[in-house]
């Protein structure tokens, strides 16, 4: 370990890999709220955030354990379900009255076509303003799960017991993932009309 009289510890949440402090603080100089999006192994989650005095507030927020609610029977940690949580969150974020954000994606790192930058085409399509890069939003086929009916379709016509397997948790919720692009059109319509608390 590095040590000296020169020598600073980092400040805790930058040791635990939490948080990029240099980052946060150019995001924050911008004056805009921060589109935060974070994703696990199951779950995409979207905040919008303004930074104060005395810490961030959180404007609006969505998570995709919610998507549930507007009949989504598809996974919960992939393309487009981050996708319909960032709508959802956008929807939250307008009625709110904020207008505007700017992406937030912590550590983790820039991919192109990412889960993270479908949850940010889901906030830009709410009618939310939050500049990108369009080479760095994931395909429309791959946002409605276009490549996922496909591959079912190939695994139903010649491999039934790796269908099953690989797609259980969509059976049993009773989706057929070959028709998955279909769903996520129908989910999306009710997403869009989902009713969202008015701003006080």
């Amino acid at each position: 370990m590095a040590d000296g009289p020169r020598y600073s510890v980092p400040f805790r949440r930058r040791r635990e890999g939490k948080t990029d402090y240099k980052l946060r603080r150019g995001l924050i100089r911008s004056g805009r709220p921060r589109a935060v999006v974070r994703v696990t192994n199951q779950y995409v989650y979207v905040q919008v955030v303004e930074a104060g005095a005395t810490g961030d507030f959180v404007r609006a927020s969505a998570s995709s354990r919610e998507l549930g609610k507007a009949g989504w029977k598809g996974g919960s940690g992939n393309i487009p379900s981050a996708y319909l949580t960032g709508i959802l969150a956008g929807r939250r974020a307008l009625a709110r009255g904020v207008k505007e954000a700017i992406l937030d994606i912590g550590l983790r790192p820039s991919t192109k076509g990412s889960k993270v930058y479908a949850a940010l085409k889901g906030l830009a399509e709410s009618g939310l303003k939050v500049p990108y890069s369009p080479e760095n939003i994931p395909l429309d086929e791959r946002i409605g799960g276009k490549h996922v009916a496909e591959y079912a379709k190939n695994l139903l016509g010649g491999e039934a017991e790796l269908y099953k397997k690989r797609f259980s948790g969509y059976l049993r919720k009773g989706l057929k993932p070959e028709e998955l692009a279909s769903h996520f059109a129908q989910v999306k319509q009710t997403v869009q009309s989902m009713p969202v608390e008015v701003a006080a």
